[in-house]
């Protein structure tokens, strides 16, 4: 409970952030529906293209819609300039707006084409203009049922606003996931208990409203409006940071990338910078957030850039392979790979050592023989990356299943006996402590992956940035690593990413 209690009080930022996105996207949402709906109320066309179009976007996964504003945005860069965000608020904002559109919209059109004929007569035989008699009959009569679409909006939203943090935006969705990942379970339940509350406390606010439309009160329309304003005003006026010199560290979605994240955070907050976090993103995502200028620094793996970036399937020695990357980065984008931090997290195929030892199984050479009878686990993104083709193609490996699991719960799943062997990491912790053993690859099929850190553009000329992170390059072997990483981890015991970082830090020193 104090550990739930804890978390709690940690979610300011993400809380205010998650309510000035939720309701940006809903406002954004609603007027773009509200005239749409006024148009389709008066022609049938309109109505069947509009209600059709917005019905298709519920459904595209909430995910899915969100990753895909990033590529768009990216494209729309040489049209509108190098300023124009990609990830973060912008990309959220525009997909959670076309979520939050169905419900208004269908509410708005159901109710203007249901209203009474007669009075629809009467306001005519009056003389009211189009414009009068939408304001003051059309409006008012349908306010109720518009309020009922919004309230479904909105609850919606609030939920779809947690997978913002999967494109750099901060939200209720980073304790959600980062707990995900580190098995801290109350800071998920934390994260979970705020989305709902939140979600509760905007559909009452808003269910009061309907009901002062409903029953002509105006001063629960106006309480109910105001009460809203006022929460969203606190929220703005929480995240507003003075600082004008405010450096974003990113991160991907596991452990090791988040204790690296803080290590890095707690170096440039000595060196005198503001530091913010966009955890979570993912590879198809990151590299690019850190050439746009979205975030200034983050690490990655040579042989992540090497497959994903460069377009590379050849596997060159280890040092060929980094010189090459500092290379093409300077090249392609002024990209700066300041250098490789000492150790290297390869992906490594593992399986349980009593397993392994009936089947006897040592390398990816004797997995093949056994692979059709066996199934295979990796993270989300394992099996749609080069290196999986190039093992396939060098070892002619064939499973009988293959399992997608966040990279936490794949270990799980190994040790529990739902995968017989999986793409682990080289550098985790739980190798050693799951008593695991690693298949070698003597065909060489996986590139090197050292850890290499990279820094944006703007940020490759400032020398004071450069040089807090400097001391960081060939400082961390991969045993401390994996040390670092395990605390992470383990269920017993469990250190925060910033307290492992801290600890990486003081091994360093």
């Amino acid at each position: 409970m104090n550990a739930f209690i804890t978390a709690l009080t940690r979610l300011g930022d993400p809380l205010a952030q998650h309510v000035l996105l939720s309701a940006a996207a809903l406002a954004l949402g609603t007027a773009f529906a509200l005239p749409l709906a006024v148009w389709a109320s008066r022609s049938r066309n309109v109505a069947r293209i509009a209600l059709g179009f917005a019905s298709l976007v519920q459904t595209v996964p909430a995910l899915a819609l969100l990753a895909l504003f990033f590529p768009l945005l990216l494209a729309l860069r040489s049209v509108f300039g190098p300023s124009l965000p990609t990830l973060g608020f912008l990309p959220a904002l525009l997909a959670l707006a076309l979520y939050a559109l169905l419900p208004v919209l269908r509410n708005a059109v159901t109710a203007l084409t249901n209203l009474d004929p007669g009075i629809l007569e009467a306001a005519d035989g009056v003389g009211m203009t189009a414009w009068q008699k939408l304001r003051l009959v059309e409006a008012p009569l349908a306010a109720p049922f518009i309020m009922a679409g919004l309230r479904t909006a909105a609850v919606w939203t609030i939920g779809a606003a947690t997978l913002a943090t999967t494109i750099g935006q901060t939200s209720l969705g980073d304790p959600i996931f980062a707990g995900l990942q580190t098995q801290n379970w109350a800071l998920v339940l934390a994260g979970c208990f705020a989305s709902a509350a939140l979600a509760l406390i905007a559909d009452g606010l808003l269910g009061l409203v309907e009901w002062g439309f409903r029953k002509r009160r105006r001063l629960a329309v106006f309480l109910g409006l105001a009460l809203a304003a006022i929460g969203i005003i606190g929220a703005g006026i929480s995240t507003r940071d003075g600082s004008r010199d405010v450096v974003v560290i990113g991160s991907k979605n596991f452990s090791e990338q988040f204790t690296l994240a803080r290590l890095i955070g707690q170096r440039l907050e000595n060196a005198g910078y503001a530091v913010q976090y966009r955890e979570g993103l993912g590879s198809a995502v990151i590299h690019g957030a850190l050439t746009s200028g979205a975030i200034d620094v983050y690490v990655d793996y040579a042989g992540t850039i090497w497959a994903n970036e460069m377009q590379r399937g050849e596997t060159p020695p280890r040092a060929q392979m980094i010189d090459e990357i500092r290379q093409w980065e300077a090249d392609n984008s002024g990209t700066l790979m300041l250098g490789a931090l000492g150790f290297e997290n390869a992906y490594a195929f593992a399986m349980k050592e009593d397993r392994a030892e009936v089947l006897r199984v040592a390398s990816l050479t004797d997995l093949a023989a056994s692979a059709p009878s066996l199934a295979v686990g990796g993270d989300v993104e394992f099996f749609e990356r080069p290196e999986w083709r190039a093992v396939q193609k060098a070892y002619g490996l064939r499973f009988a299943d293959q399992r997608k699991y966040t990279a936490t719960f794949m270990y799980d799943a190994l040790t529990g006996g739902e995968a017989d062997v999986i793409a682990a990491f080289s550098s985790d912790g739980r190798i050693a402590a799951d008593r695991l053993r690693v298949l070698t690859d003597p065909k060489g099929a996986l590139p090197a992956y050292d850890a290499l850190l990279l820094i944006t553009p703007s940020r490759a000329e400032d020398a004071r940035f450069v040089d807090a992170l400097k001391p960081l390059i060939g400082a961390i072997d991969v045993e401390t690593m994996r040390e670092a990483n395990y605390a992470v981890d383990r269920e017993v015991d469990k250190k925060s990413p910033r307290e492992a970082a801290q600890w990486l830090a003081e091994q360093i020193d």
